[in-house]
């Protein structure tokens, strides 16, 4: 939404007598190492003896009111850009079958701990209206609460969406997540698919996003400075993949 982060806070829940105090302790650090990355303390929090392991952040952050950016504030003619490739959950639901090459394992890591810091910037932004990140809903949820939040459709290009390359292949082989099944079970009517497009793609729509990109409307004149801004700071799969037009709040993928 455009907050400057100030400090995090840990959720940590673990199971003391079947997890390694080792493992706890790894977990721990990595947490702050990515609060490191984005220049915050961990400032304190809460932590419990569970029968499963619970670890998150929650972060705390400024931001000017006139410069917070929602995702019901899209105006019709925007264009849509997306700031990471989709895929993240067909990883993980192909390293559950013992099927992720290293590879694969490098980019599930690479994109899940990959900060959204364009954020910030893009706030700041005249021709940037509305923003949020896609993440358990996959990216045709998150469009679709910009299109309910907005009053207004979107029309988004499959062949322009960024895909991480091993997440197609494990897709097209059938090997998707169960949330995925439900997120589509929950908005599928909502979205109209081309007859061209198939099964497997239409999962990756609805595939769950851990860490996802940033999804941004926009001017189309404010476009390019977008894509700079993404590209300047790591995000080199950042693209246009649609835009937003008047009517009813739907989400047509050609």
């Amino acid at each position: 939404m455009g907050a400057r982060p100030l400090f995090a806070l840990a959720l940590v829940g673990m199971p003391l007598d079947k997890l390694p105090h080792e493992a706890i302790r790894e977990i721990l650090a990595g947490g702050e190492e990515v609060c490191a990355k984005a220049g915050i303390p961990i400032a304190g929090g809460h932590s419990i003896d569970v029968l499963e392991p619970i670890y998150g952040l929650v972060g705390i952050g400024l931001v000017h009111p006139d410069h917070v950016k929602r995702n019901s504030a899209g105006k019709a003619g925007d264009v849509l850009i997306l700031g990471k490739p989709l895929g993240v959950g067909i990883l993980s639901a192909a390293l559950k079958k013992d099927k992720l090459s290293p590879a694969g394992y490098a980019d599930m890591l690479r994109y899940t701990t990959q900060l959204n810091t364009p954020g910030q910037a893009l706030a700041s932004m005249d021709g940037v209206h509305a923003m949020t990140d896609v993440t358990g809903f996959g990216l045709a949820g998150h469009l679709l609460e910009i299109c309910k939040g907005s009053t207004l459709n979107a029309h988004i290009h499959f062949s322009q969406i960024p895909l991480i390359e091993e997440a197609a292949h494990h897709a097209q082989q059938g090997i998707v997540t169960g949330a995925s099944a439900r997120n589509w079970a929950g908005y599928g009517q909502q979205v109209h698919l081309a007859s061209t497009l198939s099964d497997w793609q239409q999962k990756m729509l609805s595939d769950p996003q851990t860490s996802g990109g940033l999804l941004v409307a926009c001017t189309p004149e404010s476009a390019d400075a977008v894509l700079t801004q993404f590209k300047q700071e790591g995000f080199e799969s950042a693209a246009v993949i649609g835009e937003l037009n008047a009517g009813m709040p739907m989400l047509r993928v050609e």
